[in-house]
């Protein structure tokens, strides 16, 4: 008998959340990740949609746009008077 293991990599991706004013939902985007973003009623709903639209977007990429993703830093905020 063989037994077949199938190693998974594991990704970690940063979201940037922000709250429409009009509609009053949450949006959600992955900055480093072309095409994943979503939106939702709740925070809850919101991370299992963001979860699925990653796993959806990672799906679509080869191997050699996967190893190209470039490497999110962080955000700045940045105060200006005018």
């Amino acid at each position: 008998m063989f037994t077949f293991m199938i190693t998974m990599k594991t990704y970690q991706f940063t979201a940037q959340i922000e709250k429409d004013k009009e509609t009053g939902l949450y949006v959600g985007l992955v900055p480093n990740l072309p095409g994943a973003y979503t939106q939702a009623a709740t925070l809850d709903e919101l991370q299992t949609n963001l979860k699925e639209v990653i796993e959806l977007c990672l799906e679509e990429l080869s191997p050699e746009e996967l190893s190209d993703l470039s490497e999110f830093i962080g955000f700045q905020q940045i105060s200006i008077a005018v």
